[in-house]
């Protein structure tokens, strides 16, 4: 899955071992869409990820994730874990930002003046219709 947005909050780098021995890290990340009603996703990079995309406040991403869920003790916990990130350019956005939905045009725009009526109707003696 894709999604455009502005990185709003870059959290602390956490790191560890695992059970097994292995050194792990993830980057966590606050991100806000750019819709009319923007929303906030909170996702990470994991792994060798974490320092392939190094993403800072402000930056303009297109960000390809994964959603997956585990369960734990019978609760179901969800991840956005980002697999791939692509900065882009504040102004390409601005231009390539949605554009209104047809029913808004058209509920913007000023309605044409109506066509003057014409009153000079006149009927014919082989038309014997009244329109």
């Amino acid at each position: 899955m894709e999604i455009k947005g502005k990185i709003i909050q870059k959290f602390d780098l956490q790191s560890g071992t695992s059970k097994a021995g292995n050194p792990w890290k993830k980057q966590n990340y606050l991100l806000e869409t750019l819709e009319s009603y923007p929303k906030k996703i909170y996702f990470d990079f994991f792994g060798d990820r974490a320092d392939q995309y190094p993403l800072e406040v402000g930056d303009m991403v297109n960000l390809s994730f994964d959603i997956e869920s585990r369960e734990y003790q019978g609760r179901y916990y969800t991840d956005i874990r980002g697999w791939k990130a692509e900065k882009i350019d504040a102004n390409a956005t601005a231009a390539a930002a949605p554009a209104p939905a047809a029913s808004d045009a058209l509920a913007a725009a000023p309605a044409p003046p109506a066509p003057a009526a014409d009153m000079s109707f006149e009927q014919t003696p082989q038309d014997d219709l009244p329109f």
